[in-house]
């Protein structure tokens, strides 16, 4: 028996007066347009009513969702291919609509408001012309390289004709996303205009004459004398390609293979044959999407899009914060009040013990939107408003209307237990106190409350503005409308939040600190600070644990390891020699010296310009903490040796319920310390690794330097058992 359920059209073409016909996309009971394999033939449909109908003189295509263009393709469909001959036939199939679209004979425009992303920008890039909004959601990107993939409908052959083989290299090898105006100016659209007249426009661009398929490709961007240079010839274009796979691999390390593979397929579309160009690029996005790394960065999208969805605790509602407040206006505090106006809309009252604490606060904040004012980023009205919505005080007016409070002060417990008892006596009864701390189990922070049930912990990374995660730590008296409330707020604010349980450390820090403590046991024993760094640079991290501890504060990390070592045991002790460097005044990069120097001299352009590039290793610590730098160990074992480290506290984590699933700790550990992506966190590269073999390891090494590296037993029977923490 067939099944004679006729599958609804996400296209509809509705004719005009004027002759254009708008081409509407609204794929039923999505919020959002995402393309999918079975458009194909709804597309080939609608393309065939519009040749055959000799009245349409022009199309217009828009989004029949408001602020919302094309948000991309569907991963799922990527991700249920089998085969790499399987993704090929996806792009060529993609590549086809989209030539097909780009050959009709009448005038088309892509009328754009909102995201325009991925494939989204290739359909656009395949019209004639483009019109965008100036709403603030209006983006324009291709960012496939953030999923290991490369843009895989034809955008690596269209986007260097239309904005120049310069900004569509470092638009893709980035992911990075225009806003309207920045793509006016790149020569991306033809116009920016307000959203109430966005179709008018589009229409009027079908009907004037000034873009068809013979005008393809060009652009009214201005080109420079250097881009001519570069760009108009071999030799010039060489250079280009040259630099951008130096700069590639001197960020990648080469974990990363799609940036190489989006360069390839540029350089073929322009130094051989479109033909061709369309044909790597198929044949790269098949690849790409066979390889481990774009398996686990596509597991990262989906973890991540689910996390959305969820609330603090399944089916209990959170309430809404109008009001915030911020105690402390430190580097911490002012972060948390500017992603608290600027991200969550919310009003914030920082409180600190002087004025002028308030006025750093304001200037962390002042600092950051006038950045975007300069680069044309925002307007300065827009800029007024979001400062207006950052108030200051010195004591506690104005927080009886605050919902919640979120505490920034000293690692130090009287201190925050005395911050809680203000709060109660000053905010409403209702008020949450939420503790930005690192360390200290909030627990005791509440242990003086007179309602518990309100105080939570709410641990931001710094610098908050930049860094994605929060992690979210009850009490076992917290309620689980503080955590449900609190876990909506930390979104609201462009955070991702992991709910992990009240130990010292919490989670992130924890598995950080054997890593930490590792590089600095193989410092002590000889291994140079910059060889320590380029292996778990080389490896993925972002930084190294050196320059990580220069970052963060050498005092920051003296004051959490004790705190740790207390709570937690011996593993966690601290190497001694680091005392010396705190008395040495070596506090890291805010005090101007540490592990690496840090100059506070104005350098001028010019002796910038022949300056040795990198950050220089302070030689002086090694004769301080009596160490000569030999080097003995290769990268692979200096870096196996800090993460195995990591892995085993992460699995530890896991056991303990510090983390309520390895989906959560990975995540954490991606987003809150940069472990590298491409690995898919922690759990994700123990199922590679395999838990008996990570097990063999740490016993070899518990032989040969200690305890330390006793596997866990969680990780013990793991390896026993074969099992994986993803099936």
């Amino acid at each position: 028996m067939t099944d004679n359920k006729t599958i609804e059209s996400a296209f509809s073409l509705v004719k005009q007066e004027n002759g254009i016909a708008r081409l509407v996309m609204d794929v039923v009971g999505e919020t959002m347009n995402t393309l999918k394999a079975e458009f194909a033939e709804q597309v080939a449909q609608v393309l065939a009513e519009i040749k055959a109908d000799s009245s349409i003189t022009g199309v217009v295509i828009c989004s029949g969702k408001q602020g919302s263009f094309v948000a991309g393709a569907d991963i799922n469909m990527i991700d249920s291919c089998e085969t790499q001959e399987e993704v090929v036939a996806l792009s060529r199939q993609g590549q086809m609509i989209f030539s097909q679209l780009e050959q009709l004979d009448i005038p088309v425009v892509a009328a754009i408001d909102g995201p325009c992303l991925g494939g989204g920008l290739e359909l656009a890039l395949a019209c004639h012309g483009r019109v965008c909004t100036d709403n603030p959601k209006t983006a324009l990107g291709l960012p496939e390289v953030q999923l290991g993939l490369l843009p895989g409908s034809g955008g690596t052959q269209r986007l260097p004709k239309l904005v120049g083989i310069q900004k569509a290299l470092d638009m893709m090898l980035t992911g990075k996303q225009l806003r309207a105006k920045q793509a006016l100016k790149a020569g991306l659209v033809n116009d920016v205009v307000p959203e109430s007249i966005l179709l008018e426009t589009a229409e009027k661009l079908a009907l004037s004459g000034k873009v068809s398929k013979k005008t393809q490709g060009a652009s009214k961007r201005k080109v420079s004398f250097m881009d001519k240079l570069l760009e108009n010839n071999a030799a010039g274009r060489n250079i280009v390609f040259k630099q951008a796979t130096k700069s590639v691999l001197s960020k990648t390390k080469g974990n990363y293979p799609a940036p190489i593979k989006i360069i390839d397929c540029i350089r073929t579309g322009i130094e051989s044959s479109s033909a061709q160009g369309y044909q790597v690029e198929a044949d790269h996005f098949g690849e790409l999407a066979m390889t481990d790394v774009s398996a686990q960065l596509r597991q990262l999208f989906f973890a991540t899009t689910e996390m959305k969805k969820e609330q603090g605790v399944a089916d209990v509602m959170p309430e809404k914060i109008v009001n915030a407040g911020v105690l402390g206006g430190g580097l911490m505090g002012g972060g948390i009040a500017f992603v608290t106006a600027t991200k969550a809309n919310v009003p914030a009252r920082i409180k600190d013990i002087n004025h002028n604490g308030i006025g750093h606060a304001l200037k962390y904040s002042y600092d950051l939107l006038n950045k975007k004012v300069k680069r044309r980023f925002m307007l300065k009205s827009e800029m007024q408003k979001q400062l207006a919505m950052i108030t200051g005080t010195v004591d506690y007016k104005g927080f009886k209307n605050l919902d919640i409070v979120i505490e920034a002060v000293f690692e130090d417990l009287s201190l925050k237990q005395k911050m809680v008892t203000d709060v109660e006596d000053n905010a409403k009864e209702n008020t949450i106190f939420a503790s930005n701390t690192s360390s200290l189990p909030i627990g005791k922070i509440a242990a003086k409350a007179s309602r518990p049930e309100n105080v939570i912990g709410l641990h931001y990374f710094s610098p908050v503005d930049k860094m994605p995660l929060a992690e979210i730590i009850p009490h076992e008296g917290t309620s689980d409308k503080t955590i449900s409330t609190t876990v909506a707020f930390a979104k609201k604010q462009g955070k991702t939040p992991i709910v992990v349980k009240d130990k010292a450390g919490f989670y992130v820090n924890r598995i950080l600190a054997p890593y930490m403590n590792e590089a600095a046991i193989l410092l002590l024993s000889g291994e140079p600070i910059d060889k320590l760094d380029n292996a778990l640079v080389s490896f993925g991290f972002p930084v190294g644990p050196m320059q990580l501890l220069d970052e963060v504060g050498i005092d920051v990390g003296a004051k959490i390891g004790p705190i740790l070592q207390a709570d937690l045991g011996d593993r966690f002790s601290p190497p001694d020699a680091f005392g010396k460097l705190l008395e040495d005044g070596r506090l890291g990069k805010k005090s101007g010296k540490g592990f690496y120097r840090y100059s506070t001299e104005k350098v001028s352009p010019l002796k910038k310009l022949f300056k040795k590039g990198g950050k220089q290793v302070d030689e002086s610590i090694y004769s301080l903490l009596s160490i000569t730098p030999s080097g003995k160990l290769d990268s692979e074992e200096i870096s196996k040796r800090c993460t195995f480290m990591m892995l085993n506290e992460a699995a530890r984590c896991l056991d303990e319920g510090i983390v309520r699933n390895a989906r959560d700790g990975d995540i954490g550990a991606i987003f809150g310390i940069g472990f590298p992506p491409f690995l898919g966190g922690p759990f994700r590269y123990l199922d590679a690794l395999g838990a008996q073999n990570v097990v063999s390891q740490l016993n070899q090494w518990t032989k040969e330097h200690g305890d330390r590296f006793s596997p866990c037993e969680a990780l013990v029977a793991m390896a026993e058992k074969g099992e994986k923490y993803y099936s």
